[in-house]
């Protein structure tokens, strides 16, 4: 018998979905377009931007072993993710120049809040 934790559906839900919003941003920082949205095509953007999708990656990973430790690192690398791209925006590495780049940003990034905060919210269920 193994003492591995279940997973309750929803935090595997919400784990799979970061990976998934993560493998598309780091498929659209190399592409530069994902649905209608650009992205500025220096280098400096593009590794920034794939940097990002690979914080929300890791974010769905580390809450997998249902550890309280996880929590903690999915937090972290959704706060990183927050911040990157606020930077990325702030740079004019993220152009704000049309409605779909304008709600691609204030959407992924209330995304990631909101993850963080049912994440907190959920911690009790971790070990």
């Amino acid at each position: 018998m193994t003492d591995s934790p279940r997973i309750p559906k929803s935090i595997l839900i919400v784990s799979l979905l970061m990976m998934l919003f993560g493998l598309a941003e780091v498929a659209t920082a190399f592409s530069h377009h994902f649905f209608g949205i650009t992205t500025t095509e220096t280098a400096l953007a593009t590794y920034s931007s794939a940097l990002i999708g690979v914080l929300y990656i890791l974010a769905g990973l580390v809450i997998l072993p249902m550890k309280k430790w996880g929590v903690l690192l999915a937090i972290v690398f959704l706060v990183a993710d927050i911040l990157g791209r606020l930077a990325l925006v702030a740079n004019g590495l993220y152009p704000l120049n049309g409605i779909e780049n304008t709600f691609g940003i204030i959407a992924g990034t209330a995304i990631a809040v909101i993850f963080a905060i049912y994440i907190a919210s959920r911690r009790a269920v971790f070990r």
